[in-house]
């Protein structure tokens, strides 16, 4: 855990984030990282912060943290959103106090560029217990967690 915490810190010094740090992009990072993630160590929450600030970066991708993490296929409905919990039918409502201000240090950290160095670069990530269809696109990359991160296998 040392490891991966002074990685952290260090690609923190080396690789200061590009991203505007808005109120409403940072609403919707936390808003991911809580529903995504909340049962994770926070490791895993701020790998899950990696992808999806790593889609921002990514030219095939939206340009916002809002518009990667609310993007779609055709309209929101059940299993048709890039993050499940869009679309799963319930309301994105934050009712866990701790895992709401854990979640919004993690977005904090993330914005202003924490990595987790061993899933660097990842733009997707599931369960261990799913198997996505996308995952044959995919070069595996690493495990944290309860999650599995991949990048695309170009």
């Amino acid at each position: 855990m040392k490891k991966i915490i002074l990685s952290i810190w260090l690609l923190l010094l080396l690789y200061p984030s590009t991203l505007q740090a808005d109120e409403q992009n940072h609403y919707c990072l936390v808003e991911a990282i809580y529903f995504e993630g909340r049962s994770e160590p926070q490791i895993g929450q701020l790998a899950i912060a990696n992808v999806i600030l790593e889609r921002v970066r990514q030219d095939n991708y939206p340009d916002t943290i809002c518009e990667v993490v609310h993007e779609w296929k055709g309209h929101p409905r059940l299993n048709a959103c890039s993050f499940s919990y869009f679309c799963d039918g319930k309301k994105e409502i934050m009712y866990e106090k701790q895992a709401h201000t854990i979640a919004t240090d993690i977005a904090t950290l993330a914005m202003e560029g924490a990595v987790v160095e061993d899933v660097w670069g990842a733009t997707h990530y599931h369960t261990r217990h799913i198997n996505p269809y996308w995952v044959k696109d995919m070069f595996f990359i690493g495990t944290v967690g309860a999650h599995l991160f991949y990048e695309r296998n170009y």
